[in-house]
């Protein structure tokens, strides 16, 4: 847990470093704000690739080989843009960083899962997810003392650092327990044979050709999309990706799982949709419509990184006692009650600190169960390449959000905007994770999958009841 933490915590504090910054690249680069934004969004582009090819290892070699090469990869991605000597340099590491961050979400998730008794999963994977929100912390405090004194390259240099994360779990750490003995430990017996998730991709030469001008169409067109040079077709490339991602779920899922991959994908793709709003605008609200000054913005962004940590770890205690599904779609619920009075609360620092802290916990953190939710529709060969896919792609909803919240905010305060955003799309990810609804879908094709991979006694065909929980905590 504290090795597979540590890399989450600084994946996280690697990707929010180009938002700290950003300015001050921008002035180097003599950047204009579009092009600047771009780099942000860069990572994105490879998320999709990167989850399921580092996925894809981590089901073949084991959890802790695609977990090394991850943190390897995101930690010298960040290295790089330390020595870029312009855009495209900059932008071409940024892909780098978007390849090993996709793979580190699959690659921890899966090993912490698996090494976790079954009662204690959601606990698992709520103080797994909440090492993200202390990297963005990090950062944060970083750069305060490191920018002023020695420059904005720095910040990056110091994300090396992971490095020295991944050359102890190479030396210390056993392979994930349920991947040992399921997979490991059978292919050096009698069925040599590994797993390998994208063989449906390349079994003639017509569909590899085919998929291979899909991978280079969908990673052509989200280029487009997330940089200038798409400017006035986003719309289009946006269906093209759309759909060239859609194929490719379909594929991997197979005849008993498509569904259930597209299902997933949409719901992830909500879940970033309500929370990346308020997570990628929340600055510039407190800005313009409150005129916070620097140092009150500060005591607000802490109070919101404090309450998303808290309420992972909150999600982890509750998601093991009500069970994954109840917790994710009651405390949603909850939250929806905190929405508006946080956006009509304009006078009171603290109030608002509160408020936010409280909204956030709820809200965010229970983001934190997230991948116990979407890792128990998956079995141990596929469960890596599976998450890693259908979680990363969903992000993209974390790019489209804030441009949502910026059209919306054209018509109306930005305050409101983000209010009516996170709540209309809070209550329809309610409807889709309570409403059990990937679940559903996939026993239209698949009417004896079971109802969770990662806690087997709770399992069984026939209705669709929730995960059983293991009693009171």
């Amino acid at each position: 847990m504290f090795a597979a933490w540590i890399g989450y915590l600084l994946d996280g504090f690697d990707f929010v470093l180009i938002t700290l910054v950003l300015t001050e690249i921008a002035d180097e680069f003599h950047l204009g704000t579009a092009t600047a934004a771009s780099l942000i969004s860069g990572a994105f582009i490879t998320r999709w690739l990167g989850g399921a090819v580092l996925g894809a290892m981590g089901d073949r070699y084991g959890r802790k080989s695609a977990m090394i090469a991850s943190i390897l990869l995101y930690s010298l991605g960040t290295f790089a843009c330390g020595f870029a000597w312009g855009y495209t340099s900059l932008f071409i590491a940024r892909l780098v960083i978007g390849l090993g961050m996709a793979g580190e979400y699959s690659a921890s998730v899966t090993y912490v899962l698996e090494s976790w008794p079954n009662r204690l999963r959601n606990r698992a994977s709520g103080f797994l997810i909440s090492g993200y929100a202390g990297g963005s912390i990090l950062a944060a405090e970083l750069y305060g003392w490191v920018v002023p004194h020695w420059g904005w390259r720095w910040m990056f240099w110091i994300g090396v650092l992971p490095v020295l994360v991944a050359l102890w779990v190479r030396r210390s750490l056993p392979e994930a327990a349920d991947w040992q003995a399921e997979i490991g430990a059978a292919a050096s017996g009698a069925r040599p044979e590994r797993p390998n998730p994208f063989r449906p991709l390349f079994t003639g030469r017509l569909r590899s050709w085919c998929n291979a001008a899909l991978t280079l169409a969908a990673s052509g067109a989200l280029f487009c999309v997330f940089t200038p040079v798409g400017e006035g077709y986003v719309p289009w490339l946006s269906v093209l990706a759309a759909l060239c991602l859609i194929a490719f779920a379909a594929q991997l899922g197979g005849r008993k799982g498509w569904l259930r991959h597209i299902a997933l994908m949409v719901t992830v793709f909500c879940a970033f949709l309500y929370s990346w709003p308020i997570q990628a605008l929340l600055p510039t609200y407190l800005k313009t419509d409150l005129h916070y000054a620097p140092a009150q913005v500060t005591d607000v962004m802490f109070a919101a990184g404090f309450g998303t940590m808290a309420g992972c770890w909150l999600a982890g205690f509750v998601g093991d006692w009500l069970g994954t599904r109840r917790a994710y779609a009651g405390t949603l619920l909850a939250s929806l009650a905190l929405v508006f009075p946080v956006f009509a609360v304009q006078r009171s620092l603290v109030g608002l600190g509160v408020l936010l802290f409280g909204l956030l916990a709820l809200s965010q953190g229970i983001s934190g169960i997230l991948p116990k939710y979407i890792a128990g529709h998956f079995p141990t060969a596929t469960r890596a390449a599976s998450l890693g896919f259908v979680y990363n792609v969903g992000a993209l909803g974390g790019a489209v959000a804030p441009v949502l919240g910026a059209r919306l905010a054209e018509g109306m305060p930005l305050g409101r905007a983000l209010a009516v955003l996170t709540f209309g799309l809070t209550f329809l990810v309610i409807v889709l994770v309570g409403g059990d609804v990937p679940r559903r879908l996939a026993r239209l094709v698949d009417r004896e999958g079971p109802e969770d991979h990662l806690v087997p006694e709770a399992g069984g065909s026939g209705p669709l009841p929730e995960e059983a929980p293991s009693g009171p905590v």
